[in-house]
């Protein structure tokens, strides 16, 4: 199918467990030059089922889904179908959400306040090779490539922490506060206060020196220099 410009048109599936939302979204699309809507799928086993099918250009793929999430549909299509790419379309842009799909392989990510000629952009560039990124996905890529290197992690975090609590431990040890841990990381400070909780219990810490001391001693930090 050609557009009024005699363009062919993208052919797309959009995936979102939210009624509305897909609705809406899918509704947008038809007004849009040089899509078509050719599915839509609630969730994200869904979502394979119609590229199996449909073999579309584009899956618009929502994240946090039912049954099957964005991330592991976008990572069982790419590695199926990769001729069908896939523009991430969520309301989250933390880099919990974002890196993952990403790397799952995902070429676009835009947040659901994007205009129509975003969308369509983000369209376009995937299928022409290059990446969809809405431009504050696009920053936050450029700050995390520009933060400086970790301190290597053992392979193992030690007393059963996860990576992201022993993320947070080294962050402590380098002397920030909760609020700016949240806004480093991305999450609010509530998940913050959590994950420090679930470190103190796991380790058996009581307070934030005896996390920095820690840190230290595991590896996990570098004392200052100097």
């Amino acid at each position: 199918m050609t557009d009024e410009a005699g363009v062919d048109a993208a052919r797309v599936v959009v995936a979102d467990d939210q009624t509305v939302v897909r609705e809406g979204i899918v509704m947008l699309l038809g007004l849009l030059p040089g899509i078509e809507v050719v599915g839509a799928a609630r969730d994200g086993e869904e979502a394979v089922k119609l590229v199996a099918e449909l073999a579309p250009d584009v899956v618009l793929m929502d994240l946090r889904m039912p049954r099957c999430d964005g991330v592991e549909a976008t990572r069982r299509i790419r590695s199926q179908y990769p001729g069908t790419q896939v523009v991430v379309l969520t309301t989250y842009a933390d880099d919990d959400s974002m890196f993952p799909a990403l790397r799952a392989g995902a070429r676009g990510y835009l947040t659901k306040d994007a205009g129509g000629d975003e969308i369509v952009r983000a369209v376009r560039s995937v299928l022409s090779g290059d990446a969809g990124l809405s431009p504050s996905i696009q920053r936050r890529l450029l700050e995390r490539l520009s933060e400086p290197e970790p301190v290597a992690a053992p392979a193992e975090p030690p007393d059963g922490l996860t990576a992201r609590e022993t993320e947070v431990l080294g962050l402590i040890a380098e002397g920030l506060n909760n609020q700016q841990i949240a806004r480093k990381l991305h999450v609010s400070t509530a998940t913050v206060k959590t994950h420090i909780n679930n470190m103190f219990a796991k380790t058996g810490l009581s307070d934030r020196a005896q996390a920095v001391r820690y840190a230290f001693a595991k590896g996990l930090a570098r004392p200052p220099t100097g």
